[in-house]
Protein backbone atom coordinates (compact mmCIF):
# COMPACT_ATOMS: atom_id res chain seq x y z
CA UNK A 1 0.00 0.00 0.00
CA UNK A 2 1.31 3.39 -1.23
CA UNK A 3 -0.09 6.80 -0.93
CA UNK A 4 -0.69 8.90 -3.63
CA UNK A 5 2.00 11.27 -2.90
CA UNK A 6 4.83 8.52 -2.56
CA UNK A 7 3.13 6.66 -6.03
CA UNK A 8 5.26 9.17 -7.58
CA UNK A 9 8.77 7.76 -6.42
CA UNK A 10 7.97 3.96 -7.04
CA UNK A 11 10.44 3.05 -10.18
CA UNK A 12 8.93 2.31 -13.84
CA UNK A 13 9.22 -0.67 -16.00
CA UNK A 14 10.95 -0.50 -19.24
CA UNK A 15 8.23 -2.36 -20.75
CA UNK A 16 5.16 -0.92 -21.41
CA UNK A 17 1.95 -2.42 -20.06
CA UNK A 18 -0.31 -3.43 -22.44
CA UNK A 19 -3.21 -2.42 -20.02
CA UNK A 20 -3.55 0.73 -21.14
CA UNK A 21 -6.47 2.20 -18.99
CA UNK A 22 -4.31 2.16 -15.53
CA UNK A 23 -0.76 1.77 -16.23
CA UNK A 24 1.98 4.44 -15.85
CA UNK A 25 4.21 3.81 -17.98
CA UNK A 26 2.69 4.76 -21.79
CA UNK A 27 2.34 6.99 -23.91
CA UNK A 28 -1.51 8.37 -23.45
CA UNK A 29 -1.00 8.75 -19.52
CA UNK A 30 2.15 10.91 -19.79
CA UNK A 31 4.04 8.55 -18.17
CA UNK A 32 6.63 7.44 -21.12
CA UNK A 33 7.68 9.49 -23.96
CA UNK A 34 7.95 8.61 -27.89
CA UNK A 35 11.73 7.34 -28.45
CA UNK A 36 12.45 7.39 -24.76
CA UNK A 37 15.53 5.24 -24.08
CA UNK A 38 14.20 4.20 -20.41
CA UNK A 39 16.97 2.25 -19.37
CA UNK A 40 19.08 5.43 -19.60
CA UNK A 41 16.76 8.06 -18.06
CA UNK A 42 15.12 5.76 -15.49
CA UNK A 43 18.23 5.51 -13.01
CA UNK A 44 17.01 6.83 -9.94
CA UNK A 45 14.36 4.21 -9.39
CA UNK A 46 16.10 1.16 -10.56
CA UNK A 47 17.37 -1.82 -8.69
CA UNK A 48 20.55 -2.09 -8.34
CA UNK A 49 22.28 -4.57 -6.47
CA UNK A 50 25.56 -2.96 -5.39
CA UNK A 51 24.12 0.06 -3.95
CA UNK A 52 21.00 0.10 -2.96
CA UNK A 53 20.59 -1.04 0.68
CA UNK A 54 17.71 -2.33 1.79
CA UNK A 55 15.86 -1.11 5.24
CA UNK A 56 14.41 -2.75 8.16
CA UNK A 57 10.95 -2.55 8.77
CA UNK A 58 9.85 -0.50 11.70
CA UNK A 59 7.64 -3.25 12.78
CA UNK A 60 8.79 -6.11 12.27
CA UNK A 61 12.71 -5.91 11.71
CA UNK A 62 12.90 -7.94 8.45
CA UNK A 63 14.29 -6.46 5.43
CA UNK A 64 12.00 -4.69 3.40
CA UNK A 65 12.07 -5.27 -0.84
CA UNK A 66 11.46 -2.32 -2.09
CA UNK A 67 14.05 0.62 -2.35
CA UNK A 68 12.39 3.53 -0.18
CA UNK A 69 10.71 1.83 2.25
CA UNK A 70 10.25 1.77 5.55
CA UNK A 71 7.31 -0.89 6.50
CA UNK A 72 7.03 -4.45 4.85
CA UNK A 73 3.77 -4.78 2.61
CA UNK A 74 2.53 -7.35 5.46
CA UNK A 75 2.86 -4.30 8.26
CA UNK A 76 1.78 -1.81 5.81
CA UNK A 77 -1.45 -4.38 5.13
CA UNK A 78 -2.10 -4.80 8.91
CA UNK A 79 -1.39 -1.32 10.02
CA UNK A 80 -3.36 0.59 6.93
CA UNK A 81 -0.57 3.23 6.50
CA UNK A 82 2.00 3.85 3.56
CA UNK A 83 4.76 1.40 3.03
CA UNK A 84 7.12 4.39 2.09
CA UNK A 85 6.13 7.28 4.47
CA UNK A 86 3.48 5.52 6.85
CA UNK A 87 0.66 8.05 6.36
CA UNK A 88 -2.78 6.64 7.47
CA UNK A 89 -4.65 5.10 4.61
CA UNK A 90 -7.17 3.08 5.41
CA UNK A 91 -8.89 3.16 8.39
CA UNK A 92 -8.49 -0.65 9.81
CA UNK A 93 -11.25 -1.02 12.91
CA UNK A 94 -13.81 -2.21 11.30
CA UNK A 95 -12.08 -4.89 8.88
CA UNK A 96 -10.60 -8.09 9.77
CA UNK A 97 -6.92 -8.25 8.73
CA UNK A 98 -5.24 -10.63 8.18
CA UNK A 99 -1.87 -11.85 6.19
CA UNK A 100 0.65 -13.96 7.16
Amino acid sequence: MVCEKCEKKLGRVITPDPWKTGARNTVESGGRKVGENKALTAKKGRYNPYTSKFHECKICRTKVHQVGSHYCQACAYKKGICAMCGKKILETANYRQSST
